[in-house]
């Protein structure tokens, strides 16, 4: 066998080698729930409402704040022993971030997003290493029927593909008329679920 040969035989052979470890490690990367493919972030709300109680989420931007669950359906399982507190920490024309954490779960951040003119709510759900679990990103659309303290938000299409359970589910978020709490509510077929509340009249120091 030539040199030549030789040489060829060794870049067939490195080319296999490379194409076998991208295969690995396309496999092994964690999947990502589908979404809509023609979203658009950033676009203007289309609802004055909804702007209004994004520009109120906002201005609470920076801070932290304690919390509790507030109520509880019979047969749920009980946060009530856990460590509430709601950071808002991303506050932009088209998005507030609220990372929720129980005791040392750091997993959830509750997400305002203007999508397609609209404000949409989404759960954000990370492992520790900041990739996504694999029910994550599930939410809706606001309703239409909010206020500038108070939105609803029905499961949309992506959220009941992902989980066909939650296809009737409502979150209702809510600041007081006095601007003392925030409340988080899940329904589902018209029967309140899980409520926490927060006391946003006092920001807490956090590390």
């Amino acid at each position: 066998m030539n040199r030549q040969s030789r040489t060829w035989i060794i870049l067939l052979i490195a080319a296999v080698l490379i194409g076998f470890l991208v295969l690995q490690r396309n496999n092994q990367a964690p999947k990502q729930p589908a979404d809509e493919p023609t979203t658009t972030i950033g676009c203007e709300l289309d609802n004055a409402q909804e702007r209004a109680f994004l520009n109120n989420l906002a201005q609470l931007c920076g801070q932290s704040f304690a919390g509790k669950q507030s109520f509880l359906a019979e047969g749920r399982e009980s946060w009530a022993h856990k460590s509430f507190v709601m950071h808002v920490t991303v506050c932009e024309d088209d998005r507030v971030y609220v990372p929720f954490h129980l005791d040392d779960d750091h997993s959830r951040t509750w997400m305002f997003l203007v999508e397609d003119g609209r404000l949409r709510f989404r759960h954000d759900h990370r492992h520790e290493d900041g990739t996504p679990e694999e029910t994550t990103m599930y939410g809706g659309y606001a309703d239409g029927q909010g206020t500038s303290l108070r939105q609803s938000f029905p499961a949309d299409e992506y959220t009941c593909e992902l989980l066909p359970t939650a296809c009737d589910a409502v979150w209702k978020v809510f600041l007081s008329e006095d601007r003392t709490a925030f409340t988080y509510q899940l329904h589902d077929k018209g029967e309140l679920l899980f409520e926490g509340t927060f006391d946003i009249s006092r920001p807490i120091a956090v590390d």
